[in-house]
């Protein structure tokens, strides 16, 4: 089968082979047939480093696509069954699936560093990204890690709830759970950023501040839901503007750099909740006084994979895309074929494009 690789980190260009092949399954696994995956800059943040990653990998976390086997002890899947990726399942039996934070589960990802789902020419190992690997024709994945969902959802929808909807709306639903009547300030308009905006809108906030640098982005941040759209350079004017100078009450970073971290503290009023969503370096530190960080009362939060039980948010989120709640199609700025990734990647770190999915027939 096909899938792209890269051979060591740092790596610009992917290699697409046509001699990639499965390693055996096992009794709780699925092998899933890839129909649509999305380009996310998580992925270029694991081809450069930041997010560790070993090699040769098979980038691509966020993806969906149609059961095609089941291992013998699988009994909740079986084939023809359309499926999201879930690129952090959960055991459901350690403290934290069992206290509710399922999202924090890292039983299988650790597990992934080491168990290479890939083989190249036959006999060399390659890892799947986040043990997925969905830039390829076929996967094999835990059964947890294969999310049923309604099959009138189309493929290229559904892969944008298996990372960058999720990941989005979550934190404005689950994390922040914005309140009806609020304001919101979100930096950073790419395909995660414009999902916390549609999750502050169906929330029920009455101010959504759009920023980012590309004026280009500011349309589309108003047509998914942001009242408001300016650069970095005119927030302190929206902010006086918009909140009278007190600022938002939900701020949301979701660049994953420290820079805009600091600027989501500062820009967040006494009180208000700073959420980060973005995933940045290990190396990339940000600090904030002890004297403000308890004066300023205000609360800062992580929000890994929107806090999701994907059990119930995949399809959650489906049936707000099919109610019309949740604009999936607006975000998708280019399909493209699997020999084009090398093209696509090029193109994300431009900046300019925003969800390129790839459909494989």
């Amino acid at each position: 089968m096909r899938a792209a690789i890269l051979t060591a980190v740092g790596n610009d260009k992917l290699e697409i082979r046509d001699d990639v092949t499965l390693a055996p399954m096992g009794p709780a696994d699925v092998r899933v047939r890839i129909r649509a995956t999305g380009v996310c800059h998580s992925d270029l943040s694991a081809m450069s480093g930041v997010l560790p990653q070993p090699v040769p990998l098979v980038p691509g976390h966020e993806g969906a696509g149609e059961v095609v086997e089941v291992g013998e002890h699988v009994d909740n899947l079986q084939p023809g069954d359309h499926v999201v990726i879930n690129w952090s399942p959960a055991c459901h039996a350690c403290d934290l699936c069992l206290g509710g934070q399922p999202y924090l589960c890292t039983k299988f990802m650790i597990e992934s560093f080491s168990n290479g789902r890939f083989r190249l020419g036959g006999d060399t190992t390659a890892f799947g990204m986040a043990g997925c690997g969905t830039w390829a024709e076929e996967i094999i994945v835990p059964w947890q890690g294969a999310i049923k969902i309604d099959p009138e959802v189309s493929w290229e929808a559904a892969a944008l709830i298996g990372c960058g909807i999720t990941t989005g709306v979550g934190a404005a639903i689950n994390t922040a759970k914005v309140r009806p009547g609020s304001t919101v300030a979100v930096i950073g308009c790419g395909g995660v950023g414009l999902s916390v905006i549609q999750g502050a809108r169906v929330s029920g906030a009455r101010t959504i501040l759009a920023v980012d640098p590309l004026e280009s982005k500011h349309e589309l941040a108003k047509k998914v839901g942001a009242t408001h759209a300016v650069t970095p350079d005119q927030v302190p004017d929206a902010i006086n503007e918009l909140t009278g100078g007190a600022g938002f009450d939900y701020g949301f970073e979701v660049v994953g750099k420290a820079a805009t971290v600091q600027t989501a503290w500062q820009i967040t009023r006494r009180g208000g909740d700073v959420i980060v969503v973005g995933a940045g370096a290990m190396d990339d530190m940000w600090s904030v006084s002890a004297f403000s960080l308890l004066f300023e009362g205000k609360h800062l939060h992580s929000s890994l994979y929107g806090e999701s039980d994907v059990r119930h948010d995949f399809p959650y989120f489906a049936k707000l895309h099919q109610a019309g709640k949740l604009d999936l199609d607006s975000m998708i700025s280019a399909r493209i074929r699997l020999t084009d990734l090398n093209d696509a990647v090029a193109a994300l770190r431009g900046g300019e494009v925003l969800r390129q999915i790839v459909v494989i027939d």
